[in-house]
């Protein structure tokens, strides 16, 4: 059984996986705690980044208010970003099924044979190869008036259910030994 112990922690500074090529092409999982069904939720996610902002090394996430997710970030301090491993060619399924299926009425994580784990506070899976552990900082709406390009509108949102924003200090990054 994997468990925190099989990651080692490494400094957001010295991060140097592919990052726009691994949420674009490979995506990720955000994981929340749900604290109602004393369980965990993961979402899938294509749209993020990494930074630095307030002299702090950050992520950035984009959850729409429909999502059972968006309900489980709203509550909590902390959310697990992880990067599936794809040893065993399972990665794309479960990420399928976590953007496809909601936790309200499906488990999510039973179906896709995961394993939380606990990193620090933050959700992560033992199928990662690697787990960033992030700390809310600053969460705000797409606003249709700041729209510079408003044909992004009618492409991204014809439903005009914009994404809230969520900067993330990350706190630490654990990686796969």
């Amino acid at each position: 059984m994997i468990t925190k112990d099989d990651f080692t922690e490494i400094s957001p500074y010295d991060f140097s996986s592919p990052v726009f090529r691994d949420i674009a092409k490979k995506w990720m999982l955000i994981g929340t705690p749900d604290s109602e069904k004393k369980s965990v939720n993961a979402m899938t996610a294509s749209w993020g980044g990494v930074g630095v902002i307030w002299n702090k090394p950050y992520a950035v996430c984009f959850i729409r208010p429909q999502r059972y997710s968006f309900t489980l970030a709203e509550k909590a301090d902390k959310i697990g970003l992880s990067f599936l491993s794809d040893e065993c060619g399972k990665a794309r399924k479960i990420y399928n099924i976590c953007g496809t299926k909601s936790g309200r009425d499906t488990d999510k994580i039973s179906e896709c044979g995961l394993s939380n784990i606990d990193f620090d506070g933050a959700v992560g899976f033992a199928e990662a190869d690697t787990v960033i552990v992030c700390k809310k900082m600053y969460e705000d709406m797409i606003k249709p008036e700041c729209f510079l390009d408003e044909s992004l509108i009618d492409s991204y949102y014809p439903n005009k259910d914009f994404h809230k924003i969520y900067l993330c200090e990350i706190e630490k990054i654990y990686v796969r030994k």
